[in-house]
């Protein structure tokens, strides 16, 4: 309840956007492509885009969203982080999220001019009213601000201020999709059949051509792979990769003239005068504080009555009376009344400004009076103060000190890299390796994702000496522990191979060409066969092909190599029994493509008694089907007129997205 009483109510938002907001960003991705299709350019650089409401008066008076390359780059970010994908993947998804936050933006518009607005109020009923308050307060107790501050910062990088928009647009959204679906409706007729093939399952016996044996028997003769290579010679004409041979000499801290660079009292101190921003501690209190809520728009009657007990609890307190035992008895804080009404410490702007006026006036072991705010009325305790005031040098030395060491180390390795680039531009790479009791060392052929032996990372060398040309001047760089100074010795270009050499990969490449017209080929003749015979077995015995078969599955379920039944095997159950499909594409393991062909064994069919037990709930799947359906239909209907009416404008190119 601490974060209730604070006026952004930020924790709110971020727990909210956890349950709604990931699901409604990604709805929205998804919902209609090709947004960004002949739409005008954004003339400020820092814009990913801009949104303003259609039509004359919105182009006259209307309020442009603008859409940041920032905002852009962290949504890219977060789904990346979400679906598991390492951090240089993010720039692959700038399109899909750039097209989320132009419809966002969309839907906001259209959403104010319904005035669908929300506010901090609609927040708070949600939170007490929702599933939320099981979230924030697990068992009746906050998460605390240190996992809530770690959650948004760490894992989703927004700040509280950004969840505060964020969420309330996220509401705005759902109470549009609400408005614009409220009339969909399914019969119960559609139910009913929709249950039957959803609960239908099935058991089968299924053959399985294997793309993997089929490539075991795939043995070419060289005649046959020299006629290939031949007739795909401009596809390995530049197959052999660029290689270049550098010579370079490489350094760490303790090779840097005297040793790495020393920190003294004097250089902290120096620091810690120029920061004194850094090391400010506001003004703040440690108070407890008992409840007694009022709901929103209670009547006077209620009121009264909440007051009451509040000026009673008070006069308790100050006869004497335990305040955590009153506060574990009595008050309506979810979140702090189990732990006698603690609050924790909290600085000014954190609570609305009456229980804050109210908190800070008091002084240690002071209990105020009544205090009304728009969730009731209150009594605060202040059990500790702590006034504004600057850490002390000595608390903060431990932070400042490898701050400094790294700081200089850098300088000092760069200064130091820069003095042996100048001197290798003169005498050469080997003679100014000896002059420094260091040692020169010259690469075989490397390709420009190779690995620069007696280096920690080579990666930006490489990229550097595959943008020089061969005997250019000495250039310095990086290697994570130190740096480097390189020379391109000699460059071998991208070439065609021999037929020797090269025959593995090509004998792969005709096996890769040849083998789905093969299994292709392969399904169809068992389909065939097995239908002929009317025996999936006999049909499989004549072509060596292994039969399996499976438990009894539904539409969710997945078989080992036929894949989910969701997919191509769904026909299955549109099969009688003892009935044999066609070829199905069954599913993929790396490069190992199966096949497979079934025949039906087993059917099972929901009674009435099933469908009856699962109506409700299949009404409801298929309610929100219909609903996101009638949605996206919507949104592309609002997308189209916002493009034609050029209210999107779109920055001309849209740069890499910047990788941390």
């Amino acid at each position: 309840m601490i974060r209730i009483l604070q006026q952004n109510n930020k924790v709110i938002k971020v727990i909210f956007a956890v349950i709604i907001g990931l699901a409604v960003v990604t709805m929205v991705i998804t919902l209609v492509p090709g947004i960004f299709d002949n739409v005008g350019a954004s003339g400020d650089p820092a814009n990913y885009a801009t949104v303003r409401p259609t039509g004359v008066f919105g182009r006259v008076f209307g309020e442009t969203i603008p859409i940041t390359q920032t905002e852009v780059a962290r949504l890219a970010q977060q789904q990346a982080q979400r679906q598991g994908l390492p951090a240089m993947y993010a720039q692959f998804l700038m399109a899909g999220a750039g097209q989320a936050m132009v419809q966002r933006a969309i839907l906001q518009i259209e959403a104010d001019r319904m005035h669908l607005q929300v506010t901090d109020a609609d927040l708070v009923r949600e939170l007490h009213q929702g599933q939320l308050g099981q979230i924030l307060f697990p068992g009746g107790t906050y998460i605390g601000d240190e996992k809530y501050m770690d959650f948004v910062q760490n894992q989703l990088g927004m700040t509280r201020g950004q969840f505060e928009s964020l969420v309330k647009k996220e509401m705005e959204e759902g109470r549009l999709q609400a408005l614009v679906t409220g009339g969909v409706t399914v019969s119960d007729n559609e139910v009913r059949d929709s249950y039957r093939v959803a609960g239908t399952k099935i058991k089968f016996d299924y053959a399985v051509v294997s793309a993997a044996d089929i490539a075991k028997s795939l043995n070419p003769s060289d005649a046959d792979l020299q006629a290939f290579f031949k007739s795909n010679a401009a596809r390995y004409a530049n197959a052999v990769p660029e290689t270049r041979k550098i010579e370079y000499v490489s350094f760490g801290a303790d090779d840097l003239p005297g040793g790495p660079p020393k920190v003294s009292d004097a250089d902290v101190q120096a620091y810690y005068n120029a920061h004194l921003a850094d090391y400010q501690v506001k003004e703040q209190v440690r108070a407890r504080h008992i409840l007694i809520s009022v709901p929103e728009g209670a009547d006077a009657k209620t009121d009264a009555a909440a007051k009451a007990k509040a000026d009673d609890l008070e006069k308790q307190l100050h006869n004497g009376a335990d305040f955590a035992a009153l506060a574990k008895a009595n008050s309506d804080d979810p979140g702090s009344k189990a732990q006698g009404g603690e609050l924790g410490f909290f600085t000014r702007g954190k609570m609305v400004p009456a229980f804050e006026q109210a908190a800070f006036a008091l002084q240690p072991g002071q209990i105020s009076p009544v205090v009304k705010t728009s969730f009731g009325y209150h009594i605060i305790q202040v059990e500790e103060k702590q006034t504004a005031h600057t850490k002390p040098l000595d608390e903060v030395k431990a932070q400042i000190l490898p701050i400094l060491q790294q700081q200089r180390l850098g300088a000092a390795e760069q200064a130091f890299a820069n003095t042996l680039t100048s001197e290798a531009k003169k005498n050469g790479i080997d003679k100014t390796a000896q002059a420094h009791n260091l040692h020169a060392i010259t690469t075989d052929y490397l390709a420009r994702d190779g690995v620069v032996a007696g280096v920690s990372d080579g990666t930006a060398m490489l990229s550097g000496a595959f943008t020089a040309a061969k005997g250019a001047p000495p250039a310095s760089a990086s290697t994570g522990d130190g740096f480097a100074v390189y020379q391109v010795v000699d460059v071998k270009a991208a070439h065609a191979p021999t037929f020797e050499e090269w025959k593995s990969h090509i004998l792969a490449d005709y096996r890769e060409e040849k083998i789905p017209a093969l299994l292709s080929e392969q399904l169809n003749k068992l389909a065939a066969r097995a239908k002929a015979l009317g025996d999936l077995h006999k049909a499989a015995a004549e072509m060596n092909v292994p039969v399996k078969s499976s438990d009894l599955v539904g539409k969710d379920g997945q078989v080992p190599e036929v894949g989910s039944m969701a997919g191509a095997a769904s026909v299955a159950f549109s099969l009688p029994k003892g009935g044999i499909s066609g070829p199905i594409m069954g599913t993929q393991t790396g490069e190992a493509q199966t096949g497979v062909v079934l025949s039906v064994t087993d059917k099972q069919e929901p009674s009435a008694e099933d469908v009856a037990k699962n109506f409700e709930a299949t009404k409801a799947q298929m309610l929100d089907e219909r609903r996101e359906e009638v949605f996206r239909v919507y949104l592309g209907t609002l997308s189209d007129k916002y493009q034609k009416a050029g209210a999107i404008r779109m920055k001309a190119k849209q740069p890499a997205l910047p990788l941390s």
